[in-house]
């Protein structure tokens, strides 16, 4: 393909598939995987979801107490203490920083935060 013939779809196209050969994006997929495939993560995030769930409630309708409160962060905190989720978080934040470092490199030459404010209408 010449060079007049590629579009701005087809560099995105693949900028997608040379991200997802990085180092990052491999390590973040085979975590998420390994979270989906573990069922007692499984049932934790079915545990803390329900917590929470029932917390939002609470506080929607003024019923929410402190103890609530700390019972979903309780919840929250042994998740993410499980050896398999930590190792998904620190995939993910490390993946989040490979894309951050994209977003600027593409939004640096249109003056603009390309993943935050491209589609916005009035933004100051």
């Amino acid at each position: 393909m010449s060079a007049e013939q590629v579009t701005i779809e087809d560099l995105g196209r693949e900028l997608g598939e040379r991200i997802a050969k990085t180092p990052e994006y491999r390590r973040f997929e085979e975590a998420r995987e390994a979270v989906q495939r573990d069922e007692e993560v499984q049932a934790q995030i079915e545990e803390f979801e329900r917590l929470r769930e029932e917390f939002m409630a609470a506080r929607g309708s003024g019923q929410a107490t402190q103890s609530d409160l700390h019972e979903v962060q309780s919840a929250q905190e042994e998740l993410h203490s499980m050896p398999v989720m930590s190792e998904f978080l620190e995939a993910q934040e490390e993946l989040d920083e490979t894309l951050e470092t994209v977003n600027e490199a593409i939004s640096a030459p249109l003056d603009v935060d390309f993943g935050g404010q491209a589609g916005g209408c009035c933004q100051d």
